[in-house]
């Protein structure tokens, strides 16, 4: 069977994260929503997404498909339901939508035509950025399961300090010495090629993806991600970092969601509680406004490519948008546009001719290139968060 993930009505309640890419290759727990789809499926897939997305995250269409809500995480007994979909039935959880049958014979998709199975257990959704770092244990939890079945963990070097060792699991290639691990609390997972400094201590859940790294003495509290190739010191709490980002220096981040090619400047703090104890608001860009989030602890969310100088503060609840460059003293604005430049004392638009050299020379320190596709997908960002952005 073919299998297409597509991005579903909550997309846009997940931007910043998906100016760059689809739901499905949004990060939570240890894999991306992608790459757990496909370990349970035991097939690749592809992507219905926007427009200017489908040159990286092409659609493959064959004479029949099932589409999957990528909003939605899979687990066993749904994989199974998928997979024993015919034609004309569609799965639904409440009202919405979570997978359905297709040919690329069908003109349009008539759900009233369509025998509708419904799916009543608990089931994890991503629906707001927040909901990342919300159900990031639980996603960290399934995951941890499913990566470590009938496997064997590599040995722990006797000179760190473990709590819970049967909830560890260590993948070749990794390096840890001097270390406190506590995984009573939740499971810890090291993945290859990666490494966790001396004097680092880490309560359970927690994921340090391929090739990432836990600088010197951090401090490091569940359930918190650090994706492929990232670098991580200081103090973290309850946050996921994407790929190939770098938070390197001692600093807060808190209730979190950092983006791919993002780095944290020395000292940088996020505040993740008002003072006043009051409900975090965040911005929604369908909306334009500030949304409510039912959430009393929420930090900064920061969409891809986007920087921040040393002693930068972010304010409970902050917004940064793609490619931004925030700098200075005070507290910038909640919401930091995309293509932004400036900090707390104003901001002018950071030119994609700047932006791309940046980008270009950050990414060939890791030996990945910055393709025409990628500068294709930022200069359509620039353009359609225009409107944002005040000189």
């Amino acid at each position: 069977m073919n299998y297409i993930l597509f991005d579903g009505p909550c997309r846009n309640n997940l931007l910043p994260f998906t100016f760059t890419r689809p739901v499905a290759d949004i990060r939570i727990g240890i894999l991306t929503i992608r790459e757990k789809w496909e370990k349970h499926l035991g097939s690749t897939t592809t992507t219905l997404t926007e427009d200017y997305l489908s040159d990286v995250y092409p659609m493959v269409e064959l004479d029949s498909n099932i589409m999957i809500n990528a909003s939605f995480l899979p687990n066993k007994r749904l994989v199974d339901m998928i997979k024993n979909l015919e034609s004309n039935q569609a799965i639904f959880h409440d009202e919405d939508v979570i997978a359905f049958y297709t040919s690329n014979t069908q003109e349009e998709v008539d759900f009233e035509s369509y025998q509708a199975i419904e799916y009543d257990e608990a089931i994890i959704k991503i629906e707001h950025t927040w909901d990342i770092f919300a159900n990031n244990g639980a996603a960290m939890q399934a995951d941890f399961e499913l990566l470590t079945e009938n496997r064997v963990s590599q040995s722990i070097s006797e000179s760190n300090n473990v709590l819970g060792a049967h909830n560890v699991f260590i993948e070749e290639g990794a390096v840890l010495e001097f270390t406190t691990l506590n995984a009573t609390t939740g499971p810890i997972y090291i993945g290859k090629q990666a490494q966790i400094m001396e004097g680092s201590i880490i309560r359970g859940p927690f994921a340090l993806c391929e090739g990432a790294t836990v600088k010197m003495g951090a401090k490091i509290y569940g359930p918190t991600t650090i994706g492929p190739h990232s670098k991580v010191g200081g103090e973290v709490s309850n946050s996921v970092i994407f790929g190939y980002s770098n938070k390197g220096h001692d600093g807060f981040l808190g209730n979190s969601v950092i983006g791919e090619w993002c780095n944290l400047g020395a000292d940088t703090n996020t505040s993740n509680l008002k003072n006043n104890y009051a409900e975090v608001r965040l911005w929604n860009y369908q909306t334009e406004s500030f949304a409510k989030t039912g959430l009393q602890f929420c930090g900064l969310m920061m969409g891809d490519h986007s920087k921040c100088g040393i002693n930068t503060m972010f304010n409970t609840g902050t917004v940064v948008g793609v490619s931004a460059n925030v700098f200075g003293s005070g507290f910038p604005r909640n919401f930091v546009p995309s293509f932004s430049w400036g900090g707390h004392s104003g901001m002018t638009t950071y030119l994609t001719k700047k932006a791309f050299e940046v980008a270009e020379v950050v990414m060939k320190r890791r030996n990945v290139e910055f393709s025409e596709s990628d500068k294709s997908i930022l200069e359509h960002v620039f353009e359609i968060t225009k409107q944002w952005r005040k000189d």
